[in-house]
């Protein structure tokens, strides 16, 4: 049986940073649930860069159905982590069973992939007190104030947690979580 992997999401995540790591991941070999808020079919959104606009746009982007609820979750079926970003982190973070589910991935020291806002979800676990980080640039004043010191690079890898910045970074993000799925439960 292949090894699981629990990606959590929600409304307005972004598509690309939802989508990307979980073909990916699926492609090596491991088994990937999305969970959310609930069961029920997500809806995701595009964010873009487009001149003349100092900050992204957003466009609706792919649905997709969440495999399970937060509250079913056992987080110990699980070998590894995945938070993407999009705006869905904002209000996830507030969400006391999805807390629970990330602190014990970083109890037991499992791997965690994070990207873009995705970091706003650990930050409120208190998970990021004295790590090295990289997210949205824009959330640098966030990691900083969780205690987690803030590079601007494509991945930022410090033990089993792997952080970037946005969709844009993805081949480096995943290169290096990889690195850290192999080493912490390959694929048999």
């Amino acid at each position: 049986m292949a090894p699981k992997i629990l990606l959590v999401t929600g409304d307005a995540a972004e598509s690309l940073e939802v989508l990307y790591p979980y073909q990916r991941l699926r492609e090596e070999g491991y088994e990937v649930h999305i969970a959310a808020p609930e069961r029920k079919t997500l809806r995701f959104v595009v964010h873009d860069f487009e001149p003349g606009f100092d900050t992204y746009t957003e466009k609706p982007g792919y649905t997709w159905p969440a495999d399970l609820a937060f509250s079913e979750v056992a987080a110990g079926d699980y070998v590894a982590l995945v938070i993407p970003g999009g705006r869905a982190p904002e209000y996830l973070r507030n969400n006391a069973a999805l807390r629970t589910i990330v602190a014990a991935f970083f109890e037991d020291g499992r791997p965690v992939a994070q990207i873009c806002h995705g970091p706003l979800i650990t930050a409120a676990t208190g998970s990021l007190d004295g790590r090295e980080v990289t997210a949205y640039p824009a959330l640098e004043p966030d990691m900083r104030t969780a205690g987690a010191a803030f590079e601007d690079a494509e991945a930022v890898v410090d033990g089993t947690l792997v952080s970037s910045r946005a969709w844009p970074d993805h081949s480096a993000w995943m290169r290096e979580f990889l690195k850290v799925l192999r080493a912490k439960a390959p694929v048999a």
